[in-house]
């Protein structure tokens, strides 16, 4: 048996994170992680200021193929991509049937529709674009923009499902601390478990995510408390992780995080073994690991 973190959402020079890939697995190594995820943000057919080129995925992906073999010894590499989901445009099913195979991919929405021009709304940018679109595509409704964002989660869950459910109410850091809307009104905790019995249906794993908490965005995880209890409730498998863009971050605010899942109800996290997601038991210092790093390996 062996402890330590394990986290599978990371960003590196590849797309937004600030360092290459292997910055974070000897940052890892150094803290005592067992496992560590690749998950640079996938291509998109547009350009942005944050995704990974398409040029550039042969080479991700061969360097992750590299720095799995370079660190074998010593800790469980694993090559993901997060995935933007946006119906008839992109998806999972566009990095898990081609050339290249992922170990894993993250599913997540940062986009709601478009703008007049074509431009694609993104939901968890800057706030004042975050009203642009809320002003121009919704007519200032916020309920039916939030309510829009968590249908397309559940087309994504259900037509183009992913091995991991990305921050899944990230968009309430667009919340503006409960006066624009509340993660605690009726229509939204509707919107909230309509989605969850998708996850459930698909028996999908939900990250808890905690960068929201460890830079000062939001007071809870992603997703928030009273969603990791009524998950719990349901059975869904949920994975911790710090969606990491420095080397850092790679463990930001687990701690508290454990120590929160485990005053809700949780005992056992998925880690990524052998190709498969296995329960694993975890507390506030880390994950408890069968047979170690060596074993877990992909």
């Amino acid at each position: 048996m062996s402890m330590g973190w394990t986290n599978f959402h990371s960003h590196s020079h590849y797309c937004d994170g600030s360092h290459a890939p292997e910055s974070y697995i000897t940052e890892a190594i150094q803290r005592g992680f067992v496992a560590w995820g690749m998950s640079s943000h996938a291509p998109l057919p547009f350009e942005t200021s944050w995704n990974m080129s398409s040029e550039d995925l042969a080479r991700y992906h061969n360097e992750g193929l590299s720095l799995k073999r370079a660190h074998e010894e010593n800790i469980a590499v694993s090559i993901g991509l997060e995935v933007d989901y946006i119906p008839h445009v992109t998806g999972c099913h566009l990095f898990r049937d081609g050339d290249l195979m992922f170990d894993y991919l993250i599913g997540s929405v940062h986009f709601v529709d478009s703008f007049p021009d074509g431009t694609p709304w993104e939901i968890d940018g800057r706030h004042q674009l975050f009203l642009d679109g809320l002003n121009q595509l919704f007519g200032g409704d916020v309920q039916k923009a939030v309510e829009r964002y968590f249908e397309l989660t559940r087309r994504m869950v259900n037509e183009d499902p992913p091995n991991l459910v990305g921050h899944l109410d990230k968009i309430r850091i667009q919340s503006e601390n409960g006066l624009l809307f509340s993660g605690e009104e009726p229509w939204y905790r509707e919107a909230v478990m309509t989605t969850l019995e998708c996850i459930r249906e698909q028996d999908l794993i939900v990250e808890v995510n905690t960068r929201g908490v460890y830079k000062g965005m939001v007071k809870e995880p992603y997703p928030q408390r009273w969603v990791l209890k009524e998950m719990l409730k349901m059975g869904i498998r949920m994975t911790l992780s710090s969606d990491a863009h420095h080397p850092r971050e790679g463990n930001g605010s687990f701690p508290e995080t454990a120590q929160l899942l485990r005053e809700i109800g949780y005992r056992e996290m998925c880690v990524l073994h052998q190709g498969a997601w296995i329960p694993c038991q975890f507390d506030r210092w880390g994950v408890r690991i069968p047979g170690g790093a060596a074993l877990i390996r992909v």
